[in-house]
């Protein structure tokens, strides 16, 4: 059967095990009829593994999915099912989360400087929290949401994120006491505070220093305005590609001491001691790449090729780079060389050509997916769908399919000679790729193949035709979804996968897959929690 993705239905295929989603894409292309056209493995099990995760990791903060990293549909549908909640930044974004069936108690709206006709839909659909960082904002929200639930956002160190946010929002610790008190003589309802510590943060201490400085307000205002403030945002900053499950544990672990030590339950259950429910305290946190990362795994063709003979001087100056390279950093990015099953460093100069220099065309680029090299300040480089890679090495550099310049997806890195036609891969596309896409000279987007595989049962009235046919997620006050998930702890390999394809029957594929490591582990840890614990760990 002809591989085809320009069809209308949603390509969704469920396996009776995990499956590795670069394997997946080597049996896609090894079809001789296989389109060229670009695609991505989305990985269902992925974004259910990092939901358990998460409240097993911190169980006391509930996830508000930031829309903007990536706006997918399916990916939507999963986490609103699963009972998370949704930061959203704009009137569009609100409305997609509300088309869902997402209660509207379940977004906050993000933006600390927002459109006035913004504030007034967001009004008008019953979106009460809001964030802001400045006295004009106020007045703003004053004149259209007057009973909105109001955020301060505060300015937070994030010199050692990737993509810094605080020399655009965010008040300092004095322009923080004045926003209070005028939030008081407005008569607006101050619930909270919040912050941003940067996409892509490393320093952990940044979650906690920002915790103690939103500790310090929330006694401020207290003390002397009688506001007791009941909403924390930790903001987003969660690593999720998948090789930082480690930073996030480190993260998690910071977080839950400084919120032990500024937050503690039991101290906010005595100051609200005779005040109804609504006034306990909430701790939600923004992550978007954390959910969407590791998830969506790209696969491009090859279109075409340019080769570049080398003069003596340019040979001469490539084997020099390549010799200083390897002595300073053998581990060089540029160096690596990834294939399915290993990741190989050039170790010795001499297996680089300098004879030539090449140039490969793929057809997507950073109009569309590799957006994120601009916008989210990241890297990207291809994984070979081979494992002989040969004896010989060469000056690459690849570029996207449009007629711009700048469409250059990796500027130098050393591959074997490769062909038109051959694939590639990249991993870790779900954040900020899709979300920024355009179809710029007329190149069509890349297509999703969705997969799923033990959690199935579980999750695939996420994705019913209407929401009349779904669980009534919007009705939802516990993440029952879940606390249903289950992962086998060991996990068979070789499994026959069957094809299902939304709105359109097909035959069953035959392809063998190894199985991708899961972390099962999880729910144990989840099933130890009582059932009233489960229940509000996520807390609609």
């Amino acid at each position: 059967m002809k591989e085809d993705f320009n069809q209308e239905f949603i390509d969704l295929r469920k396996f009776d095990n995990p499956v590795n989603p670069i394997e997946l894409i080597q049996n896609i292309v090894s079809n001789p009829n296989v389109e060229n056209d670009p695609f991505y493995i989305v990985d269902l099990e992925d974004i259910c593994n990092k939901h358990i995760n998460w409240i097993t990791k911190l169980p006391r903060v509930e996830p508000h999915y930031a829309v903007k990293c990536n706006t997918d549909q399916m990916l939507l549908k999963l986490l609103a099912f699963l009972g998370a909640g949704f930061d959203c930044a704009s009137k569009n974004e609100i409305q997609t989360v509300l088309d869902l069936g997402v209660s509207p108690h379940r977004i906050i709206f993000a933006n600390p400087c927002k459109q006035a006709s913004f504030i007034k839909y967001a009004n008008r659909v019953g979106v009460n929290y809001m964030t802001f960082d400045n006295e004009h904002e106020l007045y703003k929200i004053k004149d259209h949401h007057p009973n909105a639930k109001i955020v301060l956002r505060i300015i937070t160190d994030d010199k050692n994120a990737i993509c810094r946010f605080s020399m655009k929002f965010g008040a300092d610790m004095d322009s923080s006491l004045r926003l209070i008190e005028l939030a008081h003589k407005l008569n607006l309802d101050l619930c909270g505070i919040s912050f941003h510590v940067g996409s892509g943060q490393m320093s952990p201490e940044a979650f906690s220093e920002s915790i103690q400085n939103a500790r310090k307000l929330f006694d401020y205002a207290r003390e002397r305005f009688g506001i007791r403030m009941n909403f924390l945002d930790l903001g987003g900053g969660y690593p999720g590609s998948s090789d930082s499950g480690d930073h996030f544990d480190t993260i998690a672990k910071e977080i839950n001491k400084s919120l032990e030590e500024h937050f503690p339950v039991d101290l906010f259950d005595k100051l609200n001691a005779g005040i109804d429910d609504e006034f306990t305290l909430k701790i939600i946190a923004e992550p978007g790449r954390y959910y969407a990362c590791s998830a969506f795994t790209l696969c491009v063709n090859v279109i075409a090729k340019r080769v570049m003979q080398q003069n003596d001087q340019q040979q001469q100056q490539d084997a020099q780079n390549v010799q200083n390279l390897i002595k300073t950093n053998n581990q060089h990015s540029s160096l690596a060389i990834q294939t399915p099953n290993h990741v190989n460093f050039i170790q010795n100069p001499s297996a680089v050509d300098t004879s030539k220099s090449i140039m490969y065309y793929i057809n997507d680029g950073v109009y569309a997916s590799f957006n994120c090299l601009f916008y989210d300040h990241s890297e990207c480089f291809p994984v070979l769908l081979k494992d002989d890679l040969g004896q010989r090495f060469y000056k690459s550099s690849i570029w996207g399919p449009t007629c711009d310049g700048l469409d250059l997806v990796c500027k130098e890195l050393y591959l074997p000679e490769m062909e038109t036609g051959e694939f590639m891969v990249f991993k870790n596309m779900g954040a900020y790729t899709i979300s920024g896409a355009v179809a710029f000279n007329g190149i069509p987007l890349a297509k999703c193949i969705y997969i799923a595989s033990t959690s199935w049962n579980t999750i695939k009235e996420a994705f019913a035709e209407s929401v009349d046919e779904a669980l009534p997620f919007a009705l939802n006050t516990s993440c029952h979804a879940s606390a249903s998930l289950a992962f086998q702890r060991a996990l068979g390999a070789n499994q026959q996968p069957a094809q299902i394809k939304i709105n359109e029957s097909d035959n069953a594929s035959d392809m063998a897959s190894n199985c991708s490591e899961q972390t099962s582990d999880m729910v144990d840890e989840l099933n130890n929690i009582a059932d009233d614990t489960v229940d509000c760990a996520i807390s609609c």
